[in-house]
């Protein structure tokens, strides 16, 4: 089943043509990369599909719902009540953690179940509970964001984002933001969470990690789908440019 499908997305920032025209979809429990030189669109197309931005053109659909739908060339998207619906089925990690800096990490996680979802008080906090402690953060749920490491905060981020228990996760870049160091631990949790068959699209410039997860790679540049296949059809790709670019990874 198509978790979600994207057709002919254009995006435009005043008269700089951002996404030219890209379609992709993700099918359950499927990870998808998307790598790519800076400025080449990457996360504008993750931003366009969570809505974030509005799309000029194109289409967008989850589970077979049209968030968006290409009318005349343009996109028009559903009424705000059906949007509100198309909203709990994903999920979205930013490069920069954006938890609440006044918030505890318990009530960071809690918070959007409970007043997002509608559940209850009971429910939100034993998923919060389930969360922090496969995450290894149980002992840190009464800390504040200053308090953490950066791959603790990105590891919270990631706890917030599951709590709503969306059908597919975005991942902009999630370790570009932390020291080397740290860039392991959360690389861990979403190789744990492919594991498990979450339905994934991860902005990264991790190639060997991209390459290692994932199940399909795409490689944009200038706003378009340059070359696109299995890490080891994109790793053994004939296109120089790609080659140019991954070429330092290859085995």
């Amino acid at each position: 089943m198509k978790i979600l499908e994207i057709n002919h997305l254009k995006k435009n920032f005043d008269t700089l043509e951002v996404i030219t025209d890209i379609s992709l979809s993700v099918e359950e429990g499927e990870v998808l990369s998307i790598i790519g030189p800076s400025g080449s669109g990457k996360s504008t197309v993750l931003r366009c599909a969570t809505m974030l931005e509005t799309m000029d053109g194109g289409d967008l659909i989850y589970s077979g719902e049209y968030a968006a739908k290409n009318v005349n060339g343009r996109s028009v998207y559903a009424p705000n009540k059906q949007l509100k619906e198309i909203h709990k089925q994903f999920g979205l990690v930013f490069q920069n953690f954006n938890l609440f800096p006044h918030y505890s990490v318990w009530k960071n996680i809690v918070d959007a179940p409970l007043h997002v979802q509608r559940i209850s008080r009971q429910e939100a906090e034993e998923r919060a509970d389930t969360l922090l402690k496969k995450l290894g953060l149980a002992d840190k749920k009464d800390a504040y964001p200053c308090q953490l490491s950066g791959g603790q905060q990105q590891r919270v981020s990631i706890a917030r984002a599951l709590a709503l228990q969306p059908k597919i996760l975005f991942f902009d870049e999630p370790t570009s933001a932390l020291d080397p160091e740290l860039t392991g631990e959360v690389l861990k949790v979403i190789k744990e969470l492919a594991a498990e068959k979450m339905t994934m699209i991860i902005v990264t410039h991790e190639m060997q990690f991209a390459r290692e997860i994932s199940d399909r790679i795409i490689f944009m540049e200038g706003g378009v789908i340059v070359d696109q296949g299995t890490p080891e059809e994109l790793f053994h790709t004939s296109n120089a440019r790609v080659q140019d670019f991954i070429g330092k990874f290859k085995a």
